[in-house]
């Protein structure tokens, strides 16, 4: 089999329920690229088991940075990323063989989520297109520690037709699960550079409900779009919640973090948003990894 020039990069850590269909999806390309964060169960036995996958092990760093160790770890220039729960169709894997691919040139196609199984249309989840192929020597991800997204500043945006499948979520516990871990990366990326308080994390909360289950139409969805939207607006009051105690753990120290590394003295002011450079729009609220 002549395998596409494109290396495809994965995050991995305890991802051993769909590894087994995402990695057999990618057969036609000649690198698949594990970059595994601390796995405990069998995500790199069933890795091991395909002969164009390649395993690295490297500490998490949050997932704009590790992406990035990822792509310049890989074999080609051209990058495909997908997460441990998505998959590549057939339709998809023939639409990039069919790619010229272009220096200058990023590539999207449309994400099909889904939750206990249904392809949600609602609440902001669709079309969903992902910017995720790319060549590593004119662009990368943003060093975002959660929402990363491919920066795309001076490059022509290419939109592919094929879908790629998402298992987002297959039950509630995995709402929470996730809730956790990305409002805890949200405070870490934010704290002492965006201010915030319970009010703030109230309206975001509250717009957040109001833009999936209304803008959004989430209430086309029935239960599983209340829940979605109802996840929305959980994870944005958290997210912020969890910023304004982080904030205050800094003006009870008298320091601040700089984005050098560096600390100094808590400011009077408050601290101003950083500018950050044009970039695709991020995966959305919901988006896992």
């Amino acid at each position: 089999m002549i395998r596409l020039p494109i290396s495809v990069t994965i995050l991995t850590k305890n991802s051993q329920k769909y590894l087994k269909e995402v990695l057999e999806a990618l057969a036609s390309f000649d690198e698949v690229l594990i970059c595994d964060t601390g796995s405990e169960d069998n995500t790199l036995l069933i890795a091991q088991e395909f002969p164009n996958a390649v395993i690295y092990k490297r500490s998490f760093i949050g997932f704009g940075p590790t992406h990035n160790i990822a792509s310049s770890l890989a074999r080609n220039d051209w990058i495909l990323s997908v997460d441990s729960d998505e998959v590549v169709t057939d339709e998809l894997a023939k639409e990039i063989a069919d790619l010229k691919l272009a220096a200058g040139h990023v590539y999207s196609f449309p994400r099909h989520n889904e939750y206990r199984g249904k392809w949600i249309k609602w609440c902001g989840w669709h079309p969903d297109r992902q910017i995720r192929l790319f060549n590593r020597a004119e662009t990368r991800f943003t060093d975002a520690q959660v929402h990363e997204s491919i920066i795309i500043e001076h490059l022509k945006h290419v939109h592919l037709q094929a879908p790629l499948r998402h298992y987002s979520y297959d039950k509630v516990a995995d709402f929470l699960t996730k809730m956790q871990s990305y409002s805890t990366l949200f405070a870490t990326q934010y704290q002492g550079h965006k201010h915030s308080s319970f009010g703030k994390a109230l309206s975001h909360g509250s717009f957040s409900f109001f833009k999936s289950y209304i803008l959004k139409r989430g209430f086309l969805g029935g239960q599983e779009g209340f829940e979605i939207s109802f996840y929305n607006a959980a994870t944005a009051f958290y997210k912020y919640l969890k910023l304004a105690e982080a904030n205050r753990q800094l003006e009870l120290e008298g320091l601040e973090k700089c984005g050098d590394g560096q600390t100094k003295k808590l400011a009077a002011s408050k601290p101003l948003h950083q500018a950050t450079p044009n970039q695709a729009p991020p995966s959305g609220e919901h988006k896992q990894k």
